[in-house]
């Protein structure tokens, strides 16, 4: 869990605009193509989706989770890769835990929160179609990528 810790902490922005979301998702979903996988990305900013794109084999219910996932993120400011741990390791569902709506939160792999430095979380990147932890991953080596060469 520190680890994931960590990874919040090195992968803050100092600004995000909406050109750097449509570049950071081209980027996943190359990379997802590169690796022949499908996937659905969003990537929502103060409420608003500003990148939306489902690979082939993608449907609706990737949609959902999606929006579950990203619900986690909005609602802990945590990654829900490291809020899945975190449940894990204390033996809780996220409703007992955080007394939310299992249908409206999930608490799996694949949504990162979006934080710029000195501010906090402004939005998340959330992918779905992979096991989560490939869908977590996936987020995360693009936004280490971006976040340095930004830097």
């Amino acid at each position: 869990m520190e680890q994931l810790l960590q990874e919040e902490q090195e992968l803050q922005f100092k600004t995000f605009t909406n050109q750097m979301a449509f570049e950071i998702g081209c980027r996943i979903v190359a990379k997802a193509a590169s690796e022949h996988k499908s996937i659905l990305v969003d990537i929502t900013k103060n409420g608003q989706s500003i990148f939306h794109c489902a690979m082939e084999g993608k449907t609706l219910n990737n949609a959902q989770w999606v929006k579950r996932k990203s619900n986690v993120v909005n609602q802990f400011g945590r990654s829900s890769y490291y809020m899945s741990v975190l449940l894990k390791s204390k033996q809780i569902t996220m409703l007992e835990w955080g007394f939310v709506d299992p249908n409206e939160y999930a608490a799996v792999g694949g949504s990162f929160p979006i934080m710029i430095e000195g501010v906090g979380v402004v939005g998340s990147v959330t992918v779905s179609g992979l096991p989560q932890e490939q869908d977590h991953q996936l987020v995360t080596s693009v936004l280490k990528e971006f976040v340095n060469t930004a830097k």
